[in-house]
């Protein structure tokens, strides 16, 4: 974060929107650095634990990213891959022109992804981990469209199945969604220090459009 601000040299009065925002931990990062903010997630239980540290310069709502945005920011952030959890692909397009119309003239998106050719390398179909005496077994798969985790559970006896799934997607798909949406991608970075991007290598995906 502090990479990305002093990247990106943003005006101590500008109205910041970090969306979605979990339970606050950019948000509180970017007020306390001057930063009016406002943090924003579909999950009610997460925004209300955010709203026990609201000031009068960090407030928090519920929003879903999918719906128009109620004003508009100098800059918005999506990050730790936070978008393509939808079962289209058109919906990041609508998610992005969301974005878009809630930007002030020449105002900043930031978009932090993961980098897919580098999860393809690097995943590990099946794992198998016991930690504090709870089993986990983790199973990785990509399809066409979608990478998906299967996690199973077993707490003594109890078993517990979860699945995480989030679009595959890659720089072109970003880039023609951003098109569709009005925006232009003008910077990519490859990594939380901000190198710049190397499709088979960078740990992440990170798109400053405008």
């Amino acid at each position: 974060m502090s990479n990305l601000l002093e990247f990106l040299q943003l005006d101590p009065d500008d109205t910041l929107l970090d969306l979605p925002c979990g339970r606050g931990r950019h948000s509180l990062f970017l007020n306390s650095k001057g930063y009016k903010v406002v943090g924003a997630d579909i999950s009610e239980n997460s925004i209300a634990h955010a709203r026990h540290f609201e000031n009068q310069r960090l407030r928090f709502m519920i929003h879903d990213m999918r719906d128009p945005l109620p004003t508009r920011f100098s800059a918005i952030f999506n990050l730790f891959t936070s978008i393509g959890y939808f079962e289209h692909e058109e919906t990041n397009a609508r998610v992005l022109k969301n974005f878009r119309e809630g930007l002030l003239e020449n105002g900043t998106l930031v978009i932090d992804f993961l980098n897919l050719n580098k999860v393809k390398e690097e995943l590990i179909p099946y794992q198998h981990v016991v930690k504090n005496g709870i089993e986990y077994t983790i199973e990785k798969k990509i399809t066409d469209r979608f990478i998906i985790k299967d996690i199973e559970v077993n707490d003594e006896g109890r078993r517990f199945n979860f699945q995480e799934k989030v679009q595959a997607l890659d720089l072109s798909k970003f880039e023609r969604c951003a098109t569709q949406a009005g925006l232009r991608v003008d910077q990519i970075f490859g990594d939380y220090s901000l190198n710049p991007y190397a499709e088979q290598d960078s740990d992440r995906l990170i798109l400053i459009m405008k």
